[in-house]
Parts: C-alpha cells; structure tokens; sequence
C-alpha cells in the first residue's frame, strides 16, 4: 500500500478526486473496509485530515500534466457532497482549465450515493449543474426497505431512498451532460426494479460488477 494517502488518483481513463472518507451510509459492499482504505495501490485514508481545497487543486496541478485523461472524477472512499464546498471550489476552478485550454477536453464527473440534498439540507443540484458535467448516482435498490438492508444509512437518513430517488430526478431536470443511476450486482437488489426505478426518473441504467478482489 502507498504510504502517503492520494489526494488525487488515477484509475483506467480517468483522474479521481479523494476528499473525504466520511458517508452517511456503511453498504453492505463497500470495499473500503475490505480492501483496507487501498484502491488499487493508492492509499485513500485520509485519517490525518482532509485535504483543503488549495492541496486539491495543488495536487491536481502536479498530477494532470503527467498523462492523458478523459474524465476528472469526484469520488473517493467517501460521500463528496459531505464537503460541498470544496467540491464547488474545485470543479470551478476545473471548469476554467477547461475553458483556458490548458489541459486536453475532459468532462467532469460527480459519483455520489445521491443524499447531497439531504446532508446539506438545501438542493445542491443547480450548484452542481453549473460546474459538473456528469453525475452518477448510487441507487442500489428498488425500494426503500431494500436500500435500508444493503446501504445500512445512519439513523438520521433511514428515510432518505426517496431524497436519493428524487435527486435522480432533479438532476435529470438540471440538464447534465449524463445521469447514470447504478447497482451492484449480487446484492440481493432487484436489478431490473432497479432499472425501472432509474429509468422512471430518466437516468440511464448501470449494473456495476461487485468488487470481489483487486486486479
């Protein structure tokens, strides 16, 4: 495992942003417990601190310059919307690289488990939609009591499938390049419930394979 945790980190095409490893939800297939705060040879244990959003932007500066890249990512082993404001911050200052021209075309992506509203207890999506270009939501389950079972939330969003639900909805509103709404697979969620649930509210659908082991 890397020594030093990874603010920012790549993965296939992409290049992810880690900036915080608290979430309101411990799913039943989360592999940061598993996989021991390490994705694939990056350490993502952030337990000395979070990274302000000048050491993102500081680390972003140094990492995007080394190799091609399609996407910038928001996602971590933890909920980014927990730190709104530094995820503004950094997508802002992304979105004007972009216009600058001073990297490649990339998009600029949010993953989330869609209780962004909830946390912040105000509707985040028109801030999201003006300096994101994509969102995928963690939606996991074809009702509430089945999303309790496998997302196991912390007592104060036992309630929140319909705010993931209509997060999904208000995004697809928004207008974002894409909204994706996904499941893991081998859960014991129904995948096609699941299907209609996203498509209901207009995303697209996506069966993620269950992260067993490391490449």
């Amino acid at each position: 495992m890397a020594t030093q945790p990874a603010i920012v980190y790549r993965f296939q095409n992409g290049v992810y942003i880690n900036i915080t490893n608290r979430c309101p939800n411990l799913c039943t297939f989360c592999i940061k417990t598993k996989w021991k705060m390490n994705f694939h040879g990056h350490n993502l244990n952030l337990v000395a601190g979070e990274p302000s959003a000048a050491d993102v932007i500081a680390s972003l500066e140094k990492e995007l310059p080394k190799a091609p890249f399609k996407e910038v990512v928001f996602c971590g082993y933890g909920e980014p919307t927990m730190r709104l404001d530094v995820l503004l911050f950094v997508a802002q200052t992304l979105k004007g690289w972009r216009a600058q021209a001073k990297y490649p075309p990339f998009d600029i992506r949010l993953n989330t488990n869609g209780l962004g509203s909830r946390i912040n207890r105000k509707n985040i999506v028109p801030a999201l939609a003006a300096v994101v270009d994509s969102v995928c939501v963690s939606l996991n389950a074809q009702d509430a009591s089945t999303w309790c079972k496998l997302v196991r939330p912390e007592p104060e969003y036992q309630d929140g499938y319909e705010d993931v639900v209509e997060f999904i909805r208000q995004c697809v509103r928004a207008g974002f390049k894409r909204v994706v709404a996904s499941c893991v697979d081998t859960t014991g969620a129904d995948a096609q419930a699941v299907r209609q649930v996203a498509q209901a509210a207009g995303a697209e659908f996506y069966l993620r394979s269950f992260l067993d082991e490391q490449e």
